[in-house]
């Protein structure tokens, strides 16, 4: 069995084994396990019950982490994406009045969307049709965005009306224990110890409970109360109220942010082929697909691949059972959710910081001197964290791409769909500047 296991995933190949594989789930879960009370913090303004909210993440982070990891075999975790929480609870729930059943039944819509355009290989064809070299800029691009996370997630950047950021307040608790956590996990790399990131958080943890910086209260919380979101979706309402929009909203920054993680990761991880094509692709959109649509008939926004993915990566996950073991992890935070909420995001910082300056060495594989590749390249990796969404910097990368393409006189290289998709963002960046 455990033969046939490893051939499956391709042990070999991939030069890993089950130690590595199972750490560096460890790993990714730890990274964004704080999406277990983040979430629901989020998606309860709407007046969804929270422990509702709590199980339904964890159990669509669940099936969506089993989905990629068997099916697609891949090393990218899922859970419901932070933004498309937000947007879900403030801009479709409390700022256009739409109850919320109705906006699950929009999201649950979406992943039908995702469905038919994946078999119909329309997904296929998006992503193949980015232009090779801005693969190494999207990387880089989330790996400044994890960074800028983990920075201000430590304390040690803050934000200024005047500046936008600044520096904060070194001597507080908090960031004395993410900078802490920084130098202990930096030096377990320097080390080469392989679970320097996970021991990282471990013993940062540890260290802010014995100084008494981690706090921590827990929700009423039990299994059973999922039923308060289960299944509690309205998809003829949805239909009814002619969401159309937010539909689009939905299908277009999954879409997108989806790209982006999937790129990067892959890119970080080398498992493209040899023709930079990524192999078993449709599998990949398919768990993405089927991951919303279970998630919104738990109860929660939809469900997208996670940046974090890449701190298992780093640790050395290779193969699906990376993201195998990090669902496993969140089933079991299905039973002991509160006790999760322990591990501080003064603790996870540091490896976020630390993940992003590893994917950073994907910027010498962009030929910063040809403007043509360059430009679309830096307005890509900036427009990233600068935005704080994947999906704008991708959208900036298609339209500089395609732009600088024509005034160079090279209109007929230029992919259709490429032609489709910049007309896409176009519209995109008009629809958000407006009002």
């Amino acid at each position: 069995m455990r033969a046939a296991l490893e051939r499956y995933f391709e042990f070999d190949r991939l030069g890993t084994n089950w130690r590595t594989e199972v750490l560096a789930g460890a790993t990714t879960f730890v990274t964004m396990a704080y999406i277990i009370f983040v979430n629901p913090s989020i998606l309860a303004e709407t007046g969804m019950p929270f422990a509702a909210l709590t199980a339904a993440t964890c159990l669509a982070s669940a099936i969506g982490c089993f989905l990629m990891g068997g099916l697609a075999r891949y090393p990218i975790a899922l859970a419901p994406g932070m933004g498309l929480n937000a947007y879900f609870t403030f801009a479709v729930v409390k700022g256009l009045g739409v109850p919320w059943p109705a906006a699950l039944g929009a999201v649950f819509v979406s992943g039908v969307l995702f469905l038919i355009l994946t078999a119909a290989g329309v997904r296929r064809m998006i992503l193949e049709a980015i232009p090779h070299e801005l693969y190494a800029s999207v990387a880089v691009g989330i790996g400044l965005f994890i960074a800028f996370v983990g920075f201000r997630n430590a304390g040690i950047v803050v934000p200024d009306s005047a500046t936008l950021v600044r520096l904060g307040n070194l001597r507080a608790p908090g960031t004395l224990l993410a900078l802490f956590g920084l130098f202990l996990t930096g030096g377990l790399m320097i080390w080469r110890v392989q679970a320097a990131m996970l021991l990282g958080v471990a013993g940062t943890t540890l260290a802010g409970v014995l100084a008494g910086v981690v706090k921590w209260s827990p929700h009423p919380y039990s299994v059973g109360a999922l039923s308060g979101t289960f299944l509690k979706l309205d998809v003829p309402a949805a239909l009814r109220l002619g969401l159309l929009e937010i539909v689009f909203v939905f299908l277009f920054v999954d879409l997108f942010d989806n790209i982006g993680t999937l790129v990067a990761v892959g890119t970080r991880a080398g498992l493209f082929n040899s023709a930079g094509k990524i192999p078993r692709l449709n599998s990949i959109l398919t768990s993405d697909a089927l991951a919303t649509t279970a998630g919104s008939l738990l109860g929660t926004s939809t469900v997208v691949s996670y940046v974090e993915s890449a701190a298992g990566v780093v640790a050395g996950g290779r193969s699906g059972v990376t993201a195998i073991v990090a669902g496993l992890l969140f089933l079991a935070a299905l039973f002991v959710a509160p006790v999760a909420g322990v591990v501080p995001v003064q603790a996870t910082a540091p490896a976020l910081i630390l993940v992003g300056a590893l994917m950073l060495a994907q910027a010498r594989e962009i030929e910063w001197a040809d403007p043509l590749k360059a430009i679309p390249a830096f307005l890509t990796l900036t427009a990233i964290p600068l935005t704080f969404s994947i999906a704008n910097g991708l959208a900036f990368g298609f339209l500089s791409y395609t732009i600088l393409r024509l005034l160079a006189g090279q209109g007929r290289r230029i992919h259709w769909l490429v032609y489709l998709l910049a007309a896409l963002c176009a519209a995109r960046f008009f629809y958000l500047g407006v009002g």
